[in-house]
């Protein structure tokens, strides 16, 4: 069954049974530049848990990176999947799936920091283009601010 979701139309199948099984084995935890941040991140003497589950609100949350007490959730979103507007290109091939579902990706981001924000969480998203340093000085300087 094909669904929809919100106003976006139905989403298309995927081309092939192999394009399915690639997109399926893509990795969701532990890419290079999520690594990378988390190196930095630990280097600078800061805890912090991975994949860690957040309900807010009845919405699931997966951030990469969780600072609990803090209550600061960082999202280091792919350019493909989530649709950079610098590096996302989508191909040419079964063209109206990679729209619906890169759409979907998005939207999807966007009511998650949002109910994690509703739910009293401070958000970080950054780009998987971004510099390591630069993401690891936002993080740092997040966890600095005081808490209202």
């Amino acid at each position: 069954m094909i669904r929809g979701v919100g106003s976006l139309p139905p989403t298309p199948r995927a081309s092939s049974a192999a394009t399915r099984k690639a997109m399926q084995g893509n990795r969701r935890v532990d890419t290079a530049p999520e690594l990378a941040i988390r190196r930095l991140l630990h280097r600078a003497g800061l805890r912090y848990r991975v994949d860690y589950p957040i309900d807010a609100g009845g919405r699931k949350a997966r951030p990469d990176v969780v600072f609990t007490r803090r209550r600061l959730a960082v999202f280091l979103d792919g350019c493909y999947w989530h649709g950079c507007p610098q590096h996302c290109r989508l191909p040419t091939s079964n063209r109206d799936y990679w729209v619906a579902k890169i759409e979907r990706n998005r939207e999807r981001d966007a009511r998650t920091s949002a109910a994690l924000e509703a739910a009293g969480w401070d958000v970080i998203r950054a780009w998987e283009h971004e510099p390591p340093e630069d993401v690891a000085q936002r993080v740092v300087a997040a966890l600095e601010r005081p808490l209202i």
